[in-house]
């Protein structure tokens, strides 16, 4: 009787135990590829395990750190703005030089003619042109006198200077040269020729010769003095001008 219950009691043992979990198979891939720690699994600062903890672990650079990128690093490549232009304000003094004569005999208005700058001109202590700069102008006016009146005008001023391969255009003042009158002169001419003509007259015939003579000398006077009493005006070369800005230059800056 006892054999039999231990009999039964081991059969139930076995039963019990054939109906346990069974084992699970080994992936052999997933030994071959651990799976990859992401921002989302992993322990929060300052707990065991995350970077932070570590306090030799290498440290990611910081943005400020890396170079810039984008329009900011594409304005540096630029090249530097030019400096701003100078100004020359109007009334500043041109002195210059004649390169050429000028007179109411040969040139005619608008006529050109060149000067070099004698006197560097400054603002606010700076040179902006300096001595030897080529300058250009034109004959305003250039009018003889009448050969018994009038009197003879003659004008000039400058156009433009040219500075490093520039030609600038300017407005200057007018330089005016005028001949003397012709009264004086007429009446020597005219006056002596008839005094003249008097002296010889009243040699040659008496009283009534005199008259004769006045006459003939005082014709001969007036034409001598319509004649040569033509008058001009000139500006020999190597003669220093000065002329004024009548409006303000602008010059590209050094």
């Amino acid at each position: 009787m006892r054999k039999a219950l231990v009999t039964v009691a081991a059969l139930a043992l076995l039963s019990a135990c054939s109906r346990g979990p069974k084992p699970q198979p080994i992936d052999s891939a997933s030994l071959n590829n651990p799976p990859q720690t992401t921002a989302a699994n992993q322990p929060p600062a300052g707990q065991p395990g995350s970077p932070a903890s570590y306090p030799n672990a290498p440290q990611q650079p910081y943005a400020a750190q890396q170079p810039p990128s984008g329009p900011a690093s594409a304005m540096s490549n630029q090249a530097p703005a030019p400096p701003p232009p100078i100004l020359i304000p109007a009334g500043t003094p041109v002195r210059v030089r004649l390169e050429q004569t000028v007179d109411t005999r040969r040139n005619r208005t608008g006529d050109r003619f060149e000067a070099t700058l004698i006197s560097p001109v400054e603002v606010d202590g700076q040179v902006i042109l300096p001595r030897g700069t080529p300058f250009e102008g034109h004959v305003t006016q250039s009018s003889a006198s009448g050969h018994l009146k009038g009197r003879a005008i003659l004008g000039v001023e400058l156009d433009a200077f040219r500075l490093n391969g520039v030609s600038y255009p300017v407005v200057t003042s007018i330089d005016d040269r005028v001949s003397g009158r012709h009264r004086k002169r007429n009446w020597i001419l005219i006056g002596g020729g008839g005094g003249l003509g008097a002296t010889i007259g009243a040699i040659a015939g008496g009283p009534a010769g005199a008259l004769i003579g006045a006459g003939a000398g005082a014709g001969a006077g007036t034409a001598g003095a319509y004649f040569t009493g033509k008058k001009n005006v000139a500006i020999p070369a190597e003669t220093a001008l000065t002329f004024r800005l009548r409006r303000e230059v602008s010059v590209s800056g050094a």
